[in-house]
């Protein structure tokens, strides 16, 4: 195993990936427990926001500059 270099990283990228992590899997964990609640319309709102985040994070870094 060996180390990984991760001082290229800006603060910036740090935070906006932190942020992503965040949202993306708090719409996911929500949208599992609206469906447990039988709560089908919340539920599909939640992972519709999910994929929503992960498509706008992917457009993000594709234009990032590094």
């Amino acid at each position: 195993m060996t180390l990984v270099d991760v001082s290229q990283i800006s603060a910036a990228l740090f935070v906006l990936g932190a942020v992503f992590i965040l949202l993306f899997f708090s719409l996911l964990s929500l949208g599992i427990l609206k469906m447990f609640q039988q709560r089908f319309r919340a539920g599909v709102y939640s992972f519709i926001g999910a994929v929503v985040s992960g498509v706008t994070f992917g457009i993000i870094l594709a234009n990032w500059s590094f």
